[in-house]
């Protein structure tokens, strides 16, 4: 036998991969603690804290509206299956944390979805697990986003489009309304 065939399995790894939004993030520089170059990994046993407290959490935040320890993640298996997932906890007294509008108070925690967003104050986190196989430890990947991850949702006038599809409000000048005629007209 080749060293190849005796060669251990290679198992993937759990991926947790975190987009970081927040509108100030160019003049405060929030996030420059904040590894987004490479893979980091986690061992499973450790809950990945995240706040302004460098010595306590593993990812800080360079803000003083964030809490020392705003919210933690807790990587988990599920009970008798080999499928693992994270929990999230919101450890801030003063913030509330919303993950895909479930409001979580102080000591709340929930499951994380696949892909969700959390949010607090003015961040907003696209969180996105890649899923694996290994027990030991998780790997995390930051990312930085340019524009916000929830943009405002602007609902389409309920304005009756015509059969032809052109909407006859692109070529009228400002405040004038259609008319409606006769076809014998």
């Amino acid at each position: 036998m080749t060293s190849f065939e005796e060669a251990k399995t290679e198992e993937t790894v759990t991926c947790l991969h975190l987009t970081f939004y927040h509108p100030g993030q160019e003049e405060k520089m929030m996030f420059r603690c904040l590894n987004f170059c490479s893979r980091e990994q986690v061992r499973a046993d450790d809950t990945a804290k995240f706040g302004r407290d460098s010595s306590v959490c593993r990812y800080n935040l360079m803000d003083t509206r964030v809490s020392r320890i705003q919210f933690s993640l807790q990587f988990y298996r599920k009970l008798n299956t080999s499928e693992c997932g994270f929990e999230i906890k919101n450890l801030s007294k003063k913030t509330k944390l919303t993950v895909n509008q479930t409001e979580l108070g102080h000591l709340n925690k929930i499951d994380l979805p696949w892909k969700c967003t959390i949010c607090f104050g003015d961040y907003q986190i696209l969180a996105e697990i890649q899923e694996g196989e290994s027990m030991d430890y998780f790997e995390t990947h930051l990312h930085l986003a340019e524009a916000p991850i929830l943009q405002e949702r602007c609902l389409p006038s309920l304005q009756p489009i015509p059969e032809n599809g052109i909407s006859p409000s692109l070529f009228l000048p400002q405040g004038k309304s259609p008319t409606e005629i006769d076809e014998n007209e």
